[in-house]
């Protein structure tokens, strides 16, 4: 007896393949007269009340501006003078407030910080930096809008001092 098994000669007739054919369609959405979905009314997302500092000069010009310290932070401002109202904020943590955790919960902070107050009490044609200092991050969040709030009021009487 041999160890082959018998095949037969004849060939097997086509059988039907194994994958099953689908209609391309989209089984979420209902086809027909329904169409794309129209437009709606939205708010922008992503779109910011004000500009953001990106070069480091910005940073060096306005720390050679105005500044307000507070217990959580230094507010430092500088006037254009370019005739653009446009307000622009740069925020900056150093690595002595703590690690990439503690900065970046910190700037996160900051920036609806900047989101709710800068667009009504900010100085229209500035550079705004917020400096974190390493107290910022334990304090809440009420005092922090208050103390920026105070020192852009009392920056705002010294801008409007010097002309």
């Amino acid at each position: 007896m041999s160890d082959e098994a018998h095949l037969p000669a004849e060939q097997s007739r086509a059988q039907a393949p194994a994958r099953l054919p689908r209609p391309d369609v989209d089984r979420r959405r209902p086809q027909g007269r329904g169409g794309a979905p129209q437009p709606r009314p939205q708010a922008p997302v992503g779109l910011k009340p004000f500009g953001k500092l990106t070069r480091r000069a910005d940073y060096l010009a306005a720390n050679g501006g105005l500044r307000a310290p507070t217990p959580g932070f230094v507010l430092l401002v500088r006037l254009r003078g370019d005739e653009d109202p446009a307000i622009r904020l740069g925020i900056t943590v150093s690595r002595k407030v703590g690690g990439a955790v503690v900065r970046n919960r910190m700037k996160r902070r900051f920036r609806e910080l900047a989101r709710i107050v800068l667009p009504k009490a900010g100085i229209a044609g500035a550079d705004h930096v917020l400096v974190g200092r390493a107290g910022g991050v334990e304090r809440p969040f009420d005092e922090l809008r208050c103390e920026l709030e105070q020192a852009l009021a009392r920056l705002g009487r010294k801008a409007r001092a010097r002309g």
